[in-house]
């Protein structure tokens, strides 16, 4: 993969005292191998992910070459400690489908294609999941965003099943009272995850999910199951104009 343009670095922060982060755009092939890299330790050292399409301790797959992906990295170390990929609508139109089409019927959503960017394989390194490295990310989102003018963020969120379902069951009811999107927003999945069994009495709610929703993203209805990675995945959508000032305005200002 060859990437014939330097991107600067978007943002950097400090996490906390002596932690300094730089935040960019993989401009080169080695810089994406070291988010597949990290991606591979989460998803599949630690996750345990059963998905074929690791190769040589990376994770990638068939969408990775059209997405540009968002790099954290510890600048103590140069190491990636949080990533996020990006595909654009633009890119989505050419190769015919974003990711989330292959585990969602978005029909209703056809109207909005134009401007809705897919986010995708998130992930944080266990070492670093205070908070301030997904802070960064999602400021780097929105400025993105912003620079594009695209008005709704997509994505698959994944709810683990180690536990058999039980918590994946407790955020779809929460999901349904709380954060279901309105009826012509709502997809539908291709390989259901069946809504049956032991219910947890209180959801553990993941990291991005939690907030997703917290800025206002909608559930897009039922789950889709993800048997390589034992999750259920939840469609979620993100209006910016949903979104809560404060929020954007913080994102907006981080440097």
């Amino acid at each position: 993969m060859q990437l014939d343009r330097q991107k600067q670095p978007l943002s950097r922060t400090a996490d906390a005292p002596g932690q300094h982060f730089e935040l960019r755009l993989a401009a080169s092939s080695e810089e994406i191998e070291d988010a597949q890299r990290l991606r591979y330790q989460v998803f599949f050292e630690e996750l345990g992910s059963r998905a074929t399409s690791r190769k040589a301790l990376l994770d990638v797959d068939e969408y990775d070459a059209d997405c540009e992906h968002l790099i954290v990295r510890d600048l103590a170390t140069m190491q990636a400690v949080g990533g996020y990929r990006i595909m654009r609508p633009e890119t989505a139109a050419r190769r015919g489908a974003y990711y989330s089409d292959s585990e969602f019927d978005l029909s209703r959503l056809l109207h909005l294609r134009s401007q809705m960017a897919e986010v995708g394989r998130a992930c944080i390194h266990p070492d670093y999941r205070t908070g301030g490295v997904i802070m960064l990310l999602w400021s780097g989102l929105a400025k993105f965003m912003a620079e594009n003018r695209y008005k709704h963020v997509i994505g698959c969120a994944s709810v683990s099943l180690a536990d058999g379902g039980a918590n994946a069951l407790a955020i779809h009811a929460k999901a349904v009272n709380e954060w279901l999107a309105p009826a012509e927003y709502r997809v539908f999945p291709r390989h259901p995850y069946p809504l049956k069994g032991q219910v947890s009495a209180l959801p553990q709610i993941p990291p991005l999910i939690k907030g997703y929703t917290r800025l206002g993203a909608w559930i897009g209805g039922d789950p889709a199951w993800d048997p390589d990675f034992n999750t259920a995945d939840f469609f979620t959508m993100l209006s910016l104009d949903r979104m809560p000032q404060k929020y954007l305005k913080h994102f907006m200002s981080e440097n």
